[in-house]
């Protein structure tokens, strides 16, 4: 017999739009049905897919597969965004699609959001790219930003034998073009670091996610990583930050990550290993325990001394 929970109907979302300059950005909000919410969520996507296939994801049978459902029923509204070159924002030729880009984008996006519900600073999720992304966007814009949490995150790519084996390729890699996608490829984010730590099924359903609104992505965070970082200065983010990394992610240097840990100014910080788990952590197995994690980060009671 099923569970309760896994019986939950997916909770209805709405599209808005808004604009960064000429470049048409779409959002997706999720909430409560009533009642004023705890907080509000933002979710920033990475480099090879969009933003609902990673946060609002469906598979039958499997609970809370999308984090954007996990947190409205906590109670929190939540808003994801495509950023430029991405999803069903816009894709002119020639989009860079570059981590300050990304930034800029969710300066625009939390422009509508905060204008449209008037919500106070938000607790900020990104991973891989989106995590710097969300790192640089908060170094722009640390009032908008109650709690930041980087997951999969890279800060100068040492320890990075993903980065390593991507470098190779960098000669493809040409800045405001775009590199194609398939349902091999978004195979191979799960099997390049420790195969087995996401089921089949859920395999499947991101892709078909992913490819139903895309078939490439743009060069602009893959060069960025390759050749531009570091690109995030740890001393310029002054709000409480959670660094999450799973065990087997290639992406992420252990020691390069304790580096940037150790040079996050505010004490009111935290370091999450997460057991079992390598990229794209709301796809693997153990994607519960990350939940977990960012919903205990979100909802820490705020420190009443401080020495």
């Amino acid at each position: 017999m099923q569970s309760a929970t896994a019986l939950k109907p997916a909770i209805a979302g709405r599209e808005h739009w808004t604009h960064n300059g000429d470049a048409e950005l779409f959002l997706w909000q999720k909430a409560p049905e009533a009642g004023a919410p705890s907080g509000t969520v933002l979710f920033v996507h990475g480099s090879s897919m969009a933003s609902q296939p990673t946060f609002d994801l469906q598979v039958p049978g499997r609970p809370w597969s999308s984090a954007m459902d996990y947190f409205v029923d906590k109670g929190f509204e939540t808003w994801t965004v495509d950023m430029r070159g991405y999803g069903r924002s816009d894709k002119r030729p020639g989009t860079q699609a570059t981590i300050a880009e990304g930034a800029q984008d969710l300066v625009a996006a939390t422009d509508y959001i905060l204008k449209t519900r008037d919500c106070g600073p938000l607790y900020v999720y990104g991973i891989s790219s989106g995590a710097l992304r969300a790192a640089a966007f908060t170094e722009r814009c640390p009032d908008r930003v109650k709690r930041l949490a980087l997951d999969a995150f890279v800060w100068t790519g040492e320890g990075s034998h993903t980065l390593e084996n991507r470098r190779k390729k960098l000669p493809d890699y040409r800045p405001g073009e775009r590199r194609p996608i398939d349902k091999a490829f978004v195979y191979s984010i799960f099997n390049r670091d420790h195969p087995g730590t996401a089921e089949d099924k859920v395999i499947e359903a991101f892709a078909d996610g992913i490819l139903a609104l895309d078939d490439s992505m743009p060069n602009g965070t893959y060069i960025d990583m390759c050749t531009n970082l570091p690109v995030i200065d740890p001393t310029r983010i002054p709000v409480p930050a959670l660094v999450m990394r799973g065990e087997y992610d290639g992406i992420a240097g252990f020691d390069d990550l304790i580096e940037f840990f150790k040079r996050l100014p505010n004490s009111d910080k935290q370091f999450a290993m997460m057991p079992g788990i390598s990229h794209a952590s709301f796809q693997q197995k153990n994607y519960m325990l990350v939940l977990h994690i960012l919903h205990a980060f979100f909802t820490q009671p705020e420190p009443i001394y401080r020495g």
